[in-house]
C-alpha cells in the first residue's frame, strides 16, 4: 500500500548498510519512495528533467529526508550505486579522529545512495526485483539501507540526523503463503460458466511488468482523488473499483455487453491485464474498448496487487442483480404465469466476477476487517460513481448490510431471495411464490499455492437453509425496500427440479435436459406447467425466446416423475451471444391446491479448448516455435476468426488474423516466441469470430537460462 503522505521523526540506525542479518518481516504491502527532496536538487537540462512517471508522482506526495543544508555543499544527484573499483574508504573519506580543524565544520550530507537496483541485495530482500524498472520500492514493516555520504566524520555525542517517514500497515497479511499467492503471483485463473458447469481460464495479472507500476499510478492520478487520500486503502481501492471502468469518469476500459465489438476488441480476446494498462496508459487515458465483469475483476487484482494490497478475483454463480435495494430478486408474471420481461428489472447472472481486498477496517465496528468485496464492473452507482465496496465480508454474512461501503448490494448478489408475483385482475401484484436457494452458489477463487479452485462460499453466508442463514436475510431485509416481501409458510407437497447429465451440452449439438416433478403426498395431482427457453446474456438479461411450451401432467401419489427436454441445435443457432447461455424457465400450478411451482435452469453450451504444444526445448533467447490446433464444432463456417496469444516472459501480447475454417474442420498453424525470462512460464491463447467466443487455451512452459559453454 503507498503511503507518502506525510511524515514523522526517527532517528537514523547507526547500522552498517553490509549488514543484512536483520531482515524483517515480508509484509503484503510495497512502499514507494521518492529518491531525493526535489527542492533541493538543482535545475536541470530538459533533457534531463523527464523522469519517469513513478519519480514524478512520488515528488508530488513525498519529499526526502534529509536534514537542510546549502545548495553549494550537496551533490547534485543521488549516488544510486558505488562507483565501480572504489571501496568505503574511497566513497566517504573520515577525518582521523581528533582533527580539531574538520570536527568544527557543520555536518552535511553530500549525497544518498538508495542502493535501488532491481538486481540488488536491498530489492532482493523486498520481494521487490520483480517490478521490471529501477525505481525505489520497498514493503513496509521491513528493514531497509542507504548509504549517506557526509562533509565530515560523523560525531554521535554532538551530532544529530533525523529520517523523516510515515509507515501504516492496515494491509498487512501474516501467512506468507497467502502474501505469495495474493500479492506476489502475476498469472491467476479467472471462473465462468453456470453453477453446473463451471469453467476456467488462466488470466496474466503482470503486476511487475515494464510500465504497469507507472499505469497504476496514472490510474490513480488520473482520478483527481488528492494524494494525502492515498495512504488509505479504503480510500484506495474505492478510487481504483471506480477508475477500472469508464462509466463516468474516463476510466480504463468501456464495459460492453452488446455483441458488437467492431469499434474496439471483444472481452472474451483478451487474456492479461498488461495489455489494457499499457494503452491506457499511453494513450493518456482514452478508455480501452472493450470489457466485461472478468476484464474488470482481473484488471483490479493487477493494480492492488501492484500497489501492494493483497487481493483476488472471485466468481459468483447464480449472481443476484438487485435494482431496487429489496434486497430480493423479483420476478413479475401475468395472469398466465408468462413472465414480463418489461418489469423485470431484476436478473440473475449466470456468473458475475469482482474481487476481494484483504486489509483492516478501522471505520468499521471491531471483526469486520480482512477480505472486503470490491466490484468495478458498472451496475449501479455508489455514491454518485459507478463502483462497489469495499463491503466487509465478515458484515455480508451476518446481514450487517447497514455497513458500509456497497454492503446491500453484494448482499442481495449472493444470498438474496427469488420472489415470484403474479398480476391480478386490477393491475396490482399478489406474492405467489419464494425461492429461497437459487441465488449465490460455488463462489470460487484460485487456491493458494495451485491452480486449483477453492470454494469460499463460507466466508460470504451461512450454509443455505440453516437458521444461521435465514436470520441473516431477515436482518438484512429490514433495510431492504420490500421489509414485507416473505411469504408465510405453506403446505407444498409438489416439487419441480431441472438437472443435466455430466458437462452439459456442447456447442453445435442438440440440448438435453431433465425436468423431475415429485409429488409427496397420498393423493392425485394434475399439474399444467408452462416452459420457456431464452437466449441469455450471462447477466441474465433476456435476449430472445427461442420456445415455449404448454403441458398437462398427472401425477399418482408419492410418484416421481422424469420429463426429457429436448433444445434441438436448429432452434437456437442463429441467437447465441457472447457465453452461449440459455435459461429455461418453468411454472405452474396444482389444481387441486393451488400451489404455485416456478424455477428457473441457467445452462451454457460448452465451446471446445484451443490445443497448444510448444516444439522443442525453451530456452531464454532462443526462438522456439509452438503448434496452435483447433477444430470448429459448428457444422458451419467460422469466419474471419482471430487468435490472440500472449504470455509473461514469452511473448508480449499479438493478434493474428487466420481468415476462415470450414464445418467441423481442424486447423493447425505455427507460431514462434523468444522467451526472456527463465522458470516456469504460461503461454496464453483465445480464438474469436461472429459465430463462435469464449474459446481460449493454456500450456506451461518451462523456461531454462541459456548457458554459455566454452568455444
Amino acid at each position: 500500500m503507498l503511503d507518502l503522505t506525510s511524515r514523522g521523526r526517527m532517528p537514523v540506525e547507526t547500522r552498517s548498510f553490509r549488514d543484512t542479518s536483520a531482515v524483517g518481516r515480508f509484509p503484503s504491502v510495497a512502499l514507494a519512495a521518492g529518491d531525493e527532496d526535489p527542492e533541493e536538487a538543482p535545475a536541470k537540462a530538459p533533457e534531463e528533467a523527464k523522469d519517469d512517471v513513478c519519480r514524478q508522482w512520488l515528488r508530488r506526495v513525498g519529499r526526502c529526508c534529509c536534514p537542510e543544508t546549502d545548495d553549494d555543499d550537496v551533490t547534485d544527484t543521488l549516488v544510486t550505486a558505488p562507483e565501480e573499483g572504489k571501496d568505503e574508504g574511497e566513497l566517504g573519506k573520515r577525518p582521523a579522529p581528533g582533527d580539531s580543524e574538520l570536527a568544527e565544520l557543520p555536518l552535511k550530507v553530500k549525497s544518498i545512495d538508495l542502493m535501488k537496483g532491481k538486481t540488488g541485495a536491498e530489492r532482493l530482500a523486498h520481494r521487490t526485483h520483480l517490478y521490471q524498472c529501477d525505481d525505489f520500492i520497498i514493503r513496509r514493516g521491513q528493514t531497509f539501507h542507504m548509504w549517506l555520504t557526509l562533509s565530515r566524520a560523523f560525531r554521535p555525542d554532538t551530532d544529530k540526523l533525523h529520517l523523516e517517514l510515515k509507515t501504516e500497515d492496515a494491509v498487512f497479511m501474516d501467512a506468507e503463503d497467502e502474501r505469495q499467492e495474493y500479492v506476489v503471483n502475476d498469472v491467476g485463473r479467472i471462473y465462468y460458466g453456470t453453477r453446473d458447469q463451471i469453467a476456467v481460464r488462466t488470466w496474466d495479472y503482470g503486476q511487475f511488468d515494464d510500465g504497469i507500476l507507472a499505469a497504476c499510478l496514472f490510474v490513480l492520478d488520473k482520478s483527481g482523488t488528492p494524494p494525502s487520500g492515498w495512504g488509505d486503502p479504503v480510500n484506495v481501492v474505492r478510487v481504483v473499483s471506480g477508475m477500472i471502468n469508464s462509466r463516468d469518469d474516463q476510466g480504463v476500459v468501456e464495459g460492453n455487453w452488446s455483441g458488437n465489438y467492431i469499434q474496439g476488441t471483444s472481452p472474451t480476446v483478451w487474456s492479461g491485464s498488461m495489455e489494457i494498462l499499457t494503452e491506457y496508459h499511453k494513450n493518456n487515458g482514452t478508455p480501452v474498448k472493450y470489457g466485461q465483469c472478468w476484464v474488470f475483476a482481473g484488471i483490479v487484482t493487477t493494480v492492488l496487487r501492484c500497489l501492494g494490497i493483497p487481493s483476488r478475483t472471485v466468481t459468483n454463480f447464480s449472481s443476484a442483480h438487485d435494482t431496487d435495494v429489496s434486497l430480493t430478486t423479483d420476478v413479475y408474471l401475468d395472469e398466465d404465469l408468462q413472465p414480463l420481461a418489461h418489469l423485470n428489472a431484476d436478473s440473475v447472472w449466470n456468473f458475475h466476477v469482482w474481487n476481494d481486498c484483504w486489509m483492516a477496517r478501522h471505520d468499521l465496528p471491531a471483526g469486520m476487517g480482512g477480505w472486503q468485496a470490491l466490484d468495478a464492473t458498472p451496475q449501479e452507482t455508489s455514491q454518485g460513481t459507478f463502483r462497489c465496496g469495499p463491503a466487509s465480508l465478515a458484515a455480508i454474512r451476518d446481514g450487517q448490510v447497514f455497513l458500509k461501503h456497497d454492503a446491500q448490494f453484494v448482499f442481495a448478489e449472493v444470498n438474496s431471495d427469488k420472489i415470484y408475483w403474479q398480476r391480478n385482475p386490477d393491475g396490482t401484484f399478489s406474492k405467489i411464490y419464494s425461492e429461497k436457494k437459487v441465488v449465490g452458489h460455488l463462489m470460487s477463487t484460485k487456491a493458494v499455492g495451485s491452480d486449483g479452485r477453492s470454494d469460499i462460499t463460507r466466508l460470504y453466508k451461512h450454509p443455505e437453509g440453516t437458521a444461521a442463514e435465514r436470520i441473516a436475510v431477515e436482518t438484512a431485509c429490514r433495510y431492504g425496500s420490500k421489509a414485507e416481501a416473505y411469504s408465510s409458510p405453506v403446505v407444498e407437497d409438489v416439487a419441480i427440479a431441472v438437472s443435466m447429465d455430466g458437462d452439459g451440452p456442447q456447442m453445435g449439438r442438440d440440448a438435453e435436459l431433465t425436468v423431475t416433478l415429485r409429488n409427496s403426498s397420498a393423493e392425485h395431482r394434475r399439474v399444467v406447467l408452462h416452459s420457456q427457453i431464452a437466449v441469455m446474456y450471462y447477466t441474465g438479461v433476456h435476449k430472445a425466446t427461442v420456445r415455449t411450451d404448454h403441458t398437462d401432467l398427472d401425477l399418482l401419489p408419492t410418484e416421481v416423475k422424469f420429463l426429457e427436454w429436448t433444445l434441438e441445435y436448429k432452434d437456437y443457432k442463429d441467437q447465441l451471444v457472447d457465453q452461449a447461455a440459455l435459461m429455461l424457465t418453468l411454472s405452474g400450478r396444482v389444481k387441486e391446491t393451488q400451489q404455485v411451482l416456478a424455477t428457473q435452469f441457467s445452462f451454457r453450451l460448452r465451446t471446445p479448448d484451443l490445443l497448444l504444444k510448444p516444439i522443442g526445448k525453451a530456452v531464454v533467447g532462443e526462438k522456439i516455435p509452438v503448434e496452435i490446433s483447433f477444430t470448429n464444432p459448428l457444422p458451419q463456417v467460422l469466419t474471419s476468426v482471430m487468435f490472440h496469444v500472449e504470455g509473461l516472459g514469452l511473448t508480449t501480447a499479438r493478434k493474428i488474423p487466420h481468415g476462415d475454417i470450414g464445418s467441423r474442420a481442424t486447423v493447425s498453424f505455427t507460431e514462434h516466441m523468444v522467451p526472456t525470462l527463465a522458470g516456469p512460464r504460461k503461454l496464453l491463447a483465445s480464438l474469436h469470430c461472429r459465430q463462435l467466443t469464449q474459446v481460449h487455451g493454456v500450456t506451461d512452459v518451462a523456461v531454462r537460462q541459456r548457458s554459455y559453454g566454452a568455444l
